[in-house]
């Protein structure tokens, strides 16, 4: 009896021994995870790697939400436009609203992520263009345009907003810059002067006659 139970203690110590012996098993019995180390260096710097590109990231897949929600407000303007109906045009406008916040939203959530992204701020000065909150548009594209000067786009656009608001000479400026490098833009801006001209001559909107008869004066120099 004593001999067998001698023989099952040594089978059970060669059995423990060889399972300490096997890859990935600690001495504490422990698995491990294989290819990794305490210490592993490489690892802790891909991890540091994918996390400094989280941000850039986010930011470009919001940039790309955003703009896909400035062309659906654009169908809806279209369709706005295009229907007789009033209750459907109502319908569609508020679609263009909706469209429109959701795209502030997406490229602010781009701006947080990546505050130097250029096109960014200029296509959130567009929305805020066409939501009508000129000053914010005028800011926006301030951004842009210290980010990228030559955003003829850019400028048109900040002209149109600062017209909007009857900063003239703000206007005035945009359109000789234009003027010299893209004449395209020039030329949509300068009938928006004349427009906001007409608009203004059959009602000052509490702008001084003598700047509106400046204003026709150099419109007529053009």
């Amino acid at each position: 009896m004593r001999n067998i139970l001698m023989v099952c203690v040594t089978s059970l110590m060669l059995a423990t021994f060889s399972i300490a012996q096997m890859p990935g098993v600690g001495a504490g019995g422990g698995a491990q995870r294989p290819g990794r180390t305490l210490g592993d260096q490489s690892g802790e710097d891909t991890r540091a790697t994918v996390h400094e590109e989280k941000p850039e990231i986010a930011a470009k897949k919001a940039y790309t939400a955003g703009v896909k929600s400035i062309d659906k407000a654009a169908e809806f303007e279209a369709l706005a436009s295009q229907t007789p109906n009033a209750d459907k045009k109502a319908r569609a406008l508020e679609k263009v609203g909706d469209a429109y916040n959701r795209a502030l939203d997406q490229f602010t959530e781009a701006l947080r992520n990546k505050g130097d992204m250029v096109d960014a701020w200029s296509r959130v000065g567009y929305v805020h263009l066409r939501l009508g909150a000129y000053a914010e548009s005028v800011d926006d594209y301030n951004h842009a345009l210290a980010l990228k000067s030559d955003l003829y786009e850019a400028i048109f656009h900040r002209g149109e907003a600062n017209l909007a608001i009857d900063r003239l000479d703000d206007t005035k400026s945009a359109y000789l810059e234009l003027a010299n490098h893209e004449q395209g833009l020039a030329a949509k801006l300068l009938l928006s002067m004349r427009k906001w001209l007409a608009d203004h001559k059959s009602e000052a909107h509490g702008m001084n006659s003598a700047a509106i008869d400046s204003f026709e004066q150099w419109l007529k120099s053009r």
